[in-house]
């Protein structure tokens, strides 16, 4: 025979017993798989048992095993811009879930309730120094305190919460409900002082016995641009207007307000420019609205506010009143460029809005620090820089701003510390699969509408600075939850119980999930076809070796 040929007759193993039935090739493995929710959440949030709790009743439960990753549902259910909700499978069928409306109801609960965090460790005589209150310092000193460590948080403002307080209008963040949580934290044991600048952070952790570091300082600066400008009219930046309006010390703008910036920064102003009496207020943008980097809810609620506007559109020079404006059209690459037209518009007050940076010349006293361009710290896969001991996270490292990024960066950085001190190395857990929607056998729901925050009419919110949504009541944030499809964990729907045709199947009673009997078990995936949230896989058989 040609060794190009091959017999492909198939080998029978006669040493392995197959009985008078089918052979089962694969059995069922029941898992647990990273939902899509979960997956994004920039605090890593374990949504889907949150949730889980919550439909059930239990909404301390839930809250509980919320704030094991995040420590301020209060805050994140009204400010957080929820990716979770994407990446929700269950928008693929009706609506997403409507996550953060759910983490509010928690979190107000919790504060109506006066909840309070426990520790999860003793005291372990370690000293941690945090520089900086706001999200990503509030959430390390948390996580750091329940692990049984001494926490100070240095402030430089007057108030705990950073640019949550100052940063964010009191429309989206009342600053009771702030208040609150903060103080939460500070019950666990965490002290922190305000009104402390640091200048010199080796002589302060000297000075206070600190056996490490973080620095959370947010990115309260506003980026400068050069616009030529000749008796002009005020000029002032968001990151000021929002601070001092916060402060109580709002500055006078006039009737008509432009603001420079596109992202949800200028959106802000421009909404507060509104409430403080402007009568015309625009938005001036230089690219267009599908390559604006604020969120498109933000755009929205500022035009039905009676925010204006202007779309490729950039300030060239002031002059007076006056501002000369030119015309930018977008490229293939989606970059704006000069057209050479240009427009006059006349102005009271200008507000540049074009980006925050973080203020961390204090740290240039530090020898071994490396910084990039932009001023922010050089962090490793660990959050420490390169001085042993000193770590950093949320704005004064690089990439994306947010509070639940700056959160998610607390969390991370207070379990590499803790690891520090004891002279070991954090690993994250390995992560399992993600269940997507095509992974779910959907027959078994059916459609339920996400429920509405009730929301304040337009012409009523520009009056002042009250809430603009009035969150979830008991009944719809516990339907709300319900609607979560548990996506890759089993919630004991006995789907699989009552498909399979041998009886295989043992339900080993509530809350302890299921077990196989695999002397009746054929492998024929029945269970698997019927689990709603694919719970289960379908693994190869060991064979035995011969």
């Amino acid at each position: 025979m040609s060794s190009k040929h091959q017999d492909f007759t198939p080998v029978v193993d006669l040493t392995i017993p197959s009985g008078a039935g089918p052979t089962r090739q694969k059995k069922p493995r029941y898992v647990t798989l990273t939902p899509p929710c979960s997956n994004v959440c920039p605090a890593g949030e374990n949504i889907r048992e949150w949730l889980s709790a919550a439909q059930a009743g239990d909404y301390h439960k839930a809250w509980e095993i919320l704030t094991a990753e995040n420590p301020m549902p209060a805050v994140h259910g009204r400010v957080c811009y929820h990716p979770c909700e994407q990446g929700c499978n269950r928008g693929q069928v009706d609506d997403s879930v409507s996550i953060h409306a759910v983490e509010r109801f928690l979190g107000d609960l919790a504060n109506k309730e006066n909840w309070a965090f426990k520790k999860i460790r003793p005291d372990s005589g370690k000293k941690i120094l945090i520089v900086g209150a706001g999200p990503s310092g509030l959430s390390a000193a948390y996580h750091l305190a329940r692990l049984g460590h001494e926490v100070e948080i240095f402030e430089a403002g007057p108030i705990a919460g950073g640019m949550m307080h100052f940063g964010i209008p009191a429309y989206r963040m009342p600053r009771e409900e702030l208040a609150q949580e903060v103080a939460r934290i500070e019950a666990l044991g965490v002290k922190i002082v305000t009104n402390h600048k640091v200048t010199d952070l080796l002589e302060e952790m000297e000075l206070g016995s600190f056996d490490a570091a973080y620095i959370a300082i947010g990115a309260g600066m506003s980026r400068r641009v050069d616009i030529p400008a000749r008796d002009a009219v005020q000029v002032l930046d968001a990151v000021n207007l929002l601070h001092d309006t916060s402060d109580g010390h709002p500055p006078l703008l006039g009737r008509r307000v432009i603001v420079y910036g596109g992202g949800n920064t200028a959106m802000d102003a421009a909404r507060t420019a509104k409430r403080l009496g402007a009568a015309e207020t625009m938005i001036v943008y230089r690219r267009d609205r599908e390559h604006m980097p604020a969120h498109d809810f933000e755009a929205d609620e500022a035009m039905a506010e009676g925010v204006k506007i202007k779309w490729l559109t950039t300030i060239k020079e002031i002059q007076g009143s006056e501002l000369t404006v030119e015309r930018m059209e977008i490229d293939e690459t989606g970059r704006p460029q000069p057209t050479g037209e240009f427009d006059t518009l006349s102005a009271d007050a200008v507000v540049l809005a074009l980006g925050q940076q973080t203020e961390s010349t204090f740290l240039n006293k530090v020898p071994g620090l490396v910084f990039s361009s932009n001023g922010t710290v050089v962090v490793g896969p660990n959050q420490m820089t390169d001085v042993p001991g000193v770590f950093a996270g949320g704005d004064m490292v690089p990439g994306d701003q947010s509070v639940t990024i700056a959160t998610g960066h607390g969390k991370k950085g207070a379990r590499h510390i803790d690891a520090w001190l004891a002279g070991t190395t954090y690993q994250e857990p390995l992560p399992t699969d993600i269940v997507t929607f095509d992974k779910l056998n959907l027959p078994v729901y059916s459609d339920a509408d996400s429920s509405e925050q009730a929301e304040v009419s337009a012409k009523k919110r520009v009056e002042n600075f009250g809430e603009v949504l009035s969150g979830l009541t008991e009944e719809e944030a516990r339907y709300e939850a319900q609607r979560c499809y548990s996506c890759g964990d089993c919630y004991e729907c006995d789907n699989c119980l009552a498909a399979c045709p041998e009886g295989a199947i043992i339900k080993l009673g509530r809350n302890r999930g299921y077990t196989v009997d695999w002397d009746k078990c054929t492998g024929c995936s029945v269970c698997y076809d019927q689990c709603p949230c694919h719970a289960i896989d379908m693994i190869m058989e060991a064979r035995p070796n011969v």
